[in-house]
């Protein structure tokens, strides 16, 4: 039941991933922009944290079976986490692109954003593998 979940999910951060390296290639492009932006990082983050996170997962749960309802909370958490982290880098990066002036309130406020996703991913990721090995110990 959860590796299939966790494969679906994996196709659905694929196809995130994909379509933000799409936008961010045409946005760019379209916009006549050449410089860096945080739009470039939303594609490998979606595939990592997403894609490849969820494939991994979907191996450990075939090989352990780790799942149970507090995993469930937890990937829902985490994925949480990993869309809000996206919300930050797609603000940050359209401003970038767009040449908008942040007063330091609204940059921080960007910052902060990105910062509470990769925080509540980093945990989710911990409470994962605590669960994990507990499951491959006992």
């Amino acid at each position: 039941m959860m590796t299939k979940r966790y494969a679906n999910l994996a196709l659905v951060y694929a196809i995130i991933a994909m379509i933000f390296g799409v936008f961010y290639r045409e946005f760019t492009k379209f916009s006549h922009f050449t410089g860096k932006t945080n739009l470039s990082v939303m594609h490998t983050h979606y595939f990592m944290l997403g894609m490849f996170f969820f494939l991994i997962l979907m191996l450990i749960e075939k090989a352990f079976s780790f799942s149970d309802k507090g995993v469930g909370k937890i990937i829902i958490i985490y994925q949480i986490g990993l869309n809000v982290t996206g919300i930050g880098f797609l603000m940050r990066g359209l401003t970038q692109v767009w040449g908008t002036e942040l007063s330091k309130g609204l940059d921080a406020s960007i910052s902060g954003i990105a910062g509470i996703g990769h925080i509540l991913i980093g945990v989710c990721i911990i409470l994962l593998l605590l669960k994990i090995r507990k499951q491959t110990v006992s």
